[in-house]
C-alpha cells in the first residue's frame, strides 16, 4: 500500500485544531473527525490533545486504509469506522458514546479521491465516469449520464453544479449516447466544452468543472447526507461541545450556514432586557461568519482557495 503523502497538508488544519481544542481539554474527551480522508487534521488533532480519544469516520475504505497507517502510533487512541457520516448517531451508539466534545466535517472530495485518476473525480486525464466515495456500491457517474433522462440531467447540473447551460450540456449528453456509451471522463469533459459557447469557455476555468461537481453530487447524495448529518451532530455534542466545517462550494455552506444560525439564535425578542431561563439559544457561534483561507495558505495548498469555515459551541441540550 502506498504511503500517505508527506506533502499532504490538511485546509486550515491549525485553525481547526484552535478551535477544537479548547472542548477536548478533559480527561477521555472525545473527538470526530466525520470525513476523515487522508488523516491529517485526525494527527493534528491527536498530537495537539494527547489526553484525548478520536473516532474517525468515512465511506471510503482505501482511505480507511491509508489514514489507518498514518495514525498507527495512535492504535490506542483511535476509533475507525467505515460509515458515511450522517450515520454518526449509530456510530457513536456501537461504540457506546452518548455524546462527544468535539466534531469535525471536511466537506466535498478528498485529496485521495481526486490525486487517483482511476476513482474517475477528475476531468482532466481520462479515466472511468465513476466518482463514488464509497466504491465497492453505489450508481456510478457514468449509469447517470447514460441512464437519466434528459430533464433530470438539466436539473442535476442546475441544482449541484449551479450550470447556466445545462439544457445545451443536457442535449449534447443524450445525443452523443445515443450513438455509444459514455464511459470515460474525457469524452465527458469533451462533451461538455463543446456544448459551453466559446466566449464562455475562455474564463471561469476548466468548463466541465460544474458538471462534474454536479454529478458527484448525485452520485454521493452529498447535499442529502449533509442535510441529516449537521443536526444529528450538533445532537452528539456535550455540552460545551464544539463543531467545526470546512465548506468548499456554496450549495454545501447554505446547508451548514442555515443550520448554525437557526440553532444558535434566541427566540427572545432582540430588545427584551433579559434572556428568561430555558430561552438562551443551543449554540454560541465562535466565528462571526465564515473564515476564508489566508492568501499565504492558499499559495502553499490551492484547494483552501473555496473553504469557508463556520463553528459553534454547545451551550445547552435542545429542548
Amino acid at each position: 500500500m502506498e504511503e500517505p503523502r508527506p506533502d499532504h497538508v490538511p485546509v486550515l488544519r491549525e485553525r481547526c485544531v484552535a478551535l477544537l481544542a479548547p472542548a477536548l481539554s478533559a480527561p477521555g474527551a472525545v473527538v470526530v473527525d466525520c470525513t476523515l480522508g487522508m488523516g491529517g487534521h485526525a494527527e493534528a488533532l491527536l498530537e495537539a490533545v494527547p489526553g484525548c480519544r478520536l473516532v474517525g469516520i468515512d465511506r471510503d475504505s482505501e482511505a480507511l486504509l491509508r489514514s489507518g497507517k498514518r495514525l498507527a502510533r495512535y492504535e490506542g487512541r483511535t476509533s475507525l469506522v467505515h460509515a458515511v457520516y450522517d450515520r454518526l448517531p449509530q456510530v457513536l451508539a456501537e461504540l457506546g458514546l452518548d455524546c462527544v466534545h468535539g466534531i469535525l466535517f471536511d466537506l466535498g472530495v478528498s485529496s485521495l479521491q481526486l490525486d487517483e485518476a482511476a476513482r474517475g473525480f477528475a476531468y482532466a486525464v481520462k479515466a472511468p465516469l465513476d466518482m463514488r466515495m464509497d466504491p465497492t456500491r453505489g450508481t456510478t457517474a457514468a449509469e447517470v449520464v447514460n441512464d437519466y433522462d434528459g430533464r433530470s440531467l438539466v436539473r442535476i447540473l442546475r441544482e449541484y453544479g449551479e450550470e447556466r447551460f445545462a439544457p445545451r450540456i443536457a442535449d449534447a449528453i443524450v445525443r452523443a449516447r445515443s450513438q455509444a456509451p459514455i464511459t470515460d471522463t474525457a469524452r465527458l469533459a469533451e462533451l461538455v466544452r463543446s456544448a459551453i459557447p466559446a466566449a464562455t469557455r475562455r474564463t471561469g476555468g476548466h468548463p466541465a468543472k460544474r458538471t462534474f461537481q454536479a454529478l458527484r453530487i448525485e452520485v454521493n447524495d452529498e447535499l442529502g447526507v449533509l442535510r441529516a448529518a449537521i443536526p444529528a451532530a450538533l445532537d452528539s455534542l456535550c455540552v460545551g461541545g464544539r463543531l467545526v466545517v470546512l465548506s468548499y462550494q456554496s450549495l454545501e455552506d447554505k446547508i451548514v450556514k442555515s443550520v448554525l444560525v437557526a440553532r444558535s439564535t434566541s427566540p427572545v425578542p432582540v430588545d427584551l432586557p433579559f434572556v428568561p431561563e430555558g430561552a438562551v439559544a443551543e449554540l454560541r457561534l465562535l466565528l462571526p461568519g465564515a473564515q476564508k483561507a489566508s492568501a499565504g495558505e492558499i499559495a502553499a495548498n490551492p484547494r483552501a482557495a473555496s473553504v469557508r469555515l463556520r463553528a459553534v459551541e454547545k451551550v445547552r441540550v435542545a429542548a
